[in-house]
Formats: C-alpha cells, structure tokens, sequence
C-alpha cells in the first residue's frame, strides 16, 4: 500500500486536502522510519487520525449529490424556458433575452453533467414537469403558464429566486472542494442576474411593483401568487449571525427598516427544503435524488 498514492488520489477530488493535512503528512512520512513492520501496523491509525483532523471529524461531503440536487433545479429552468420558446407567448421585445436565458440553463445542464461525471458519479436523469404546479394531476395554481406571458415571468421569477438560494444552502456542503465550489458559485452569479432581469421583464411588460432583488414576505411574496409563498419562506429574518440587523444605524442615522434589513441579505434554501417544493408541485410522480 502506498498511502502518499491514497492522498495524492484524493487530492484530486478534494484540492484543499494538502492543505488540511499538512504537517501531518511530513508526520505520515515519516512513519516508515520505524521498519515496514511497525508501519503496515501504524497505518489504520495514521489514516483514521489524518482524516478526522482533516474533515473534523465528519464524513466528506457527497459532492456528486449535491451537484445532481443542482442539475435537477437546471433541468428544471432549462426545460421550463424551452417550452415558453416553443409555445410562442414571449413577445418579439423579449424573445432575446429570453432564449438567452435558456441558452445559459442549458449550458448549465451540459457543464453539471460533466461534471458529475469528471467525479466519477452519474448525473442523474430528468424527471417530468408539470409547471402548472398540480404534480401531474389537475391544473395546479399556474394553469396558463404557457399560454400567458404574464404567469409565465412569475412563474420564472420563482424559479429563479428558488435557483439562487438553492445554490447559497448548498455552498457550505461543497467548501471541501474548491474546483466544485468555484463552479457551482459560477452558476449562481449567473442565476442571480436572471432573477434580476426576470424581475426588470415583469415591471417593463406589466408594471408589476418588485424590485430587482427579494424583500421581506411578512405580507406576501412579490409575484403577487400566494401558491409561491413557501419559495420565499425565511427571506423575513432579520437576524444574522446574532446581529438583529434592524436595530443597526441606516444611512439616514435612524434604525433600519425591516424592508431594508431582510432586502440586504439573502437567506438560504436547503436541499430538503426545495426538494419538498419541488415535489408537491413541479416534478411528476417521485423523483428521489
């Protein structure tokens, strides 16, 4: 057995690994002074100390999971934009931007999937979508989402903001591998701008009342359908880290405003937590990742 093979294997699926186990990996060295006998014996320990320390003790993220989490949420915006295209409801104004956009969800589809597989996993397959929200069944709360340019901007305002907090909760299980990370991070800069954009779409074809970024839901979420609450659910809190963020000076010298406190932050959406979203209303039938 070779274990500086073992380490340098995994470096190349976790870049920073040098980094964690350095010095100990001089350490691991030198274990071999001892004789071949005494080492071959040491190994299970040093392996088991060498990752602990290194991970802290928790089991190494599964980085392909995360990233097919990812895939699905692209299949989803890719698949929604390519049907709008097709069903001819976005005006000549828009068509694009809009396909612009679907040009980006599909090219993120095709980078996600190489990835994974880079990894040495499979990306997973795409599920059925029923973007009227009804999961397959009856017409759910979106029923002309492709006959209604209108529902069909809301609908992608939800998505889009769904995208992005679904890539910020999922940031932290990929910090162990900076390759990943700085991909997945790429993407969502890139969903970031779409959900802005969405939202310029909306105010510019029917003067809807958003603002480029999320607010507050105390008293509803921006697309104006109660169905989306849950899409938006926690984008309320006023507090981070343990600073109540309201209770900091504004540029005007007076305390800051819930509106202006929850609009400043972005919160997080898990895995669990847009799986659930996804399942009781866009994808068909049971999709388990």
């Amino acid at each position: 057995m070779n274990l500086l093979n073992i380490i340098e294997e995994i470096e190349k699926v976790d870049p920073e690994f040098n980094e964690r186990i350095s010095p100990r990996r001089d350490a691991i060295k030198n274990i071999t002074s001892f004789g071949s006998k005494v080492a071959v014996a040491a190994l299970p320990f040093a392996l088991g100390t060498l990752f602990n320390r290194a991970y802290g003790a928790a089991i190494p993220t599964d980085v392909t999971g995360v990233l097919n989490f990812a895939l699905t949420l692209e299949y989803l915006e890719s698949t929604f934009y390519t049907r709008g295209l097709a069903a001819n409801i976005v005006p000549a104004s828009d068509t694009a931007y809009i396909t612009s956009i679907a040009k980006d969800e599909a090219n993120h589809v095709t980078a996600l999937q190489a990835l994974i597989t880079s990894l040495q996993g499979t990306p997973v397959t795409p599920p059925t979508f029923d973007f009227t929200g009804g999961n397959g069944a009856d017409p759910g709360p979106f029923p002309d989402v492709m006959t209604n340019y209108q529902t069909f901007l809301s609908l992608a305002q939800v998505f889009e903001d769904t995208g992005v907090r679904a890539y910020k909760g999922e940031a932290p299980a990929l910090a162990g591998n900076q390759a990943v990370l700085t991909a997945a991070l790429s993407i969502h800069a890139v969903e970031a701008r779409h959900a802005s954009a969405i939202r310029y779409l909306r105010t510019k074809s029917y003067g809807a009342s958003v603002t480029p970024w999320i607010t507050s839901i105390t008293t509803g979420n921006d697309t104006g359908i109660a169905a989306a609450d849950a899409n938006y659910s926690g984008e309320e809190n006023t507090m981070q880290g343990t600073i109540d963020i309201t209770q900091l000076s504004s540029a005007a010298g007076s305390t800051t405003s819930v509106a202006i406190a929850t609009a400043a932050f972005d919160e997080p959406l898990t895995m669990v937590q847009v799986n659930a979203l996804l399942q009781g209303s866009f994808i068909v039938g049971v999709f388990t990742l």
